[in-house]
């Protein structure tokens, strides 16, 4: 699975949401399975999307064919938009699905590894990490993913705020000493996310 992030400075919220509502077109494209987003709890102009599909290739051939009349209805609503594409490599927890409906919150971390501790690193989210994140309550599903440049994305959904603050006060220091994360990573940046249903398509 193809996972596309797109991160957006909006300078026209209301022509910004209202060009959001037409991506609903994707539900026709072939190997488009879901698409979600909302904007930044730390920066309330930038905007954050993320959408799936089931391979490059079909990705390539929409944005070859469809993707340019979509995206008009948003044209001169945003700025600095920054795209990066990665490749599925495990679900946190079980079974993920791009589905938005039952989660309010999503953390996006981006982490951009050492290349001689990559596989360290993969290692750790896999035996550390993972079972943590699965483990907390409140956590409704995530996924681990990959692009090029030794840069790996975690996504995970929320049910709500609080339960991930709870997670992030109770655990997080303790594993990032455990995986050894401060060796491993050379920058790590991201951000969380109040979900916006309108955007779910």
């Amino acid at each position: 699975m193809l996972v596309k992030w797109i991160r957006c400075t909006v300078v026209d919220r209301r022509g910004f949401e209202r060009g959001q509502r037409k991506w609903a077109g994707l539900l026709g494209e072939p190997g488009f399975r879901g698409q979600g987003g909302g904007w930044s709890r730390g920066r309330p102009d930038v905007a954050h999307v993320f959408s799936f599909w089931e391979s490059r290739a079909f990705y390539d051939s929409f944005m070859a064919r469809s993707h340019d009349r979509l995206a008009s209805a948003q044209s001169g609503t945003f700025k600095d938009a920054q795209v990066r594409l990665f490749d599925h490599r495990f679900d946190v927890k079980t079974g993920f699905e791009p589905r938005f409906t039952d989660a309010d919150l999503l953390r996006a971390a981006l982490c951009r590894v050492h290349e001689e501790r990559a596989e360290h690193f993969v290692l750790m989210q896999e035996k550390v990490w993972n079972p943590a994140m699965a483990g907390s309550p409140g956590m409704v599903r995530g996924l681990f993913a990959e692009a090029p440049g030794n840069e790996f994305l975690v996504l995970s959904m929320w049910r709500s705020a609080a339960e991930h603050g709870k997670y992030r006060t109770e655990r997080v220091e303790r594993l990032a000493l455990r995986a050894q994360t401060e060796a491993d990573v050379a920058a790590l940046t991201g951000d969380v996310v109040d979900m916006e249903p309108a955007w779910t398509v």
